[in-house]
């Protein structure tokens, strides 16, 4: 009645190319289940691909990674106040470091010979998360010492950019590598920065820094809103797709979902599909999300309902059962989560983290 189907072999094929592309390691986000697309299936095809670390954002993201088998680097960057690292660092969780209370905490957690493996968050301006530039030296200093006596290992500095615009971006930068500069000075030269996301990835090579972390374009989808997938090289690994559950004549006049928004201009014939707002399909959509059935192009005719929406199909002939594409690939002739978060006002990334659990991930290959 309803699935996303996950292209394991478009994820690999995209880590791939970044790798191509930028020359330099590559952290796979799989984070909020791989963006919808399963974070274990998501992180197979990735190292597959070539990635050389994973990146979440908690704790328990990184430990389900682990106990379904995963035995790769896996960096997670987002705690809880007061957190207690044992488990992470047990399961050789890396830990990405936002102030000096987690960095003693996460040295507490070393047990004999096994430190904690962290990585130190700098805040370059996003004014979320990180080590603010006045503690800089306060928390450097004391990680250098920390990794002296072996209560850890510092394995990386990172930061988040805003993709505001070149120069904001340029600008954290170069609050960055002040920052890398002043870590040194204290003692602290770990092997590994990563500034870069999808976004700057692409578009500025000087933040590549020989990691980045790439996360929707991993998945096969734009994070620009002047640049399509294809034209970055890559391949949408999501297709959420329906079977039509029911299809009905009616007359002109005849108003079709709650609040009648859409009533019907002329006799036409009305397809039924069950996915609604429950299983991630944007409310914000109605009336302008598109669909195919059958290779042509429709759209959501009135109010995206719970579990189920309405397309007014005219006088096409559409059965039920027929396959109804909500997106995918669209290379390949069907509407793009891009499309869809253009109807909602969103963003793509929106559209294929939403897709709800009761829609099942169904893998497959090319």
């Amino acid at each position: 009645m309803r699935e996303a189907a996950i292209d394991v072999e478009a994820i690999a094929d995209n880590v791939r190319h970044f790798r191509r592309l930028t020359g330099s390691e590559i952290i796979a986000v799989v984070k909020a289940d791989g963006y919808g697309h399963g974070a274990f299936r998501t992180a197979v095809a990735a190292l597959q691909g070539g990635a050389s670390r994973l990146g979440v954002a908690d704790i328990a993201e990184a430990l389900h990674l682990r106990r379904a088998g995963i035995r790769g680097p896996i960096l997670a960057w987002l705690h809880a106040p007061g957190v207690a690292f044992d488990e992470a660092v047990a399961g050789d969780i890396e830990l990405g470091i936002s102030g000096i209370d987690q960095l003693q905490q996460a040295a507490a957690a070393a047990r004999g010979d096994r430190p904690a493996v962290v990585h130190l968050k700098i805040d370059t301006g996003l004014s979320r998360n990180g080590i603010a530039p006045a503690d800089y030296r306060v928390v450097f200093s004391e990680a250098a010492r920390l990794e002296r006596i072996g209560r850890l290992r510092v394995e990386g500095l990172f930061s988040h950019l805003s993709n505001t615009s070149d120069a904001d971006d340029l600008a954290a930068l170069r609050v960055f590598e002040e920052a890398v500069i002043t870590a040194a000075s204290v003692g602290l030269t770990p092997p590994l920065r990563h500034l870069a996301a999808t976004h700057a990835a692409i578009a500025l090579p000087a933040t590549r820094l020989g990691c980045v972390r790439i996360g929707i374009g991993i998945y096969g989808l734009s994070p620009f809103a002047d640049r399509t997938s294809a034209e970055l090289g890559l391949r949408p690994a999501m297709t959420l797709r329906a079977s039509v559950a029911a299809v009905r004549r009616v007359p002109a006049g005849q108003g079709v979902s709650y609040g009648y928004d859409f009533r019907a201009p002329r006799e036409t014939t009305l397809a039924l599909v069950p996915l609604g707002y429950a299983d991630g399909v944007p409310r914000q959509a109605s009336g302008a999300g598109p669909v195919t059935i059958g290779g042509r192009r429709y759209r959501v005719a009135g109010r995206i309902a719970m579990d189920q929406f309405v397309v007014d199909v005219g006088e096409s002939s559409v059965a039920v059962g027929d396959e109804v594409v909500l997106f995918g690939d669209p290379t390949l002739g069907v509407p793009s989560a891009t499309d869809w978060a253009d109807a909602a006002g969103t963003i793509n990334y929106d559209i294929v983290t939403r897709v709800g659990p009761r829609v099942p991930r169904r893998q497959v290959v090319g």
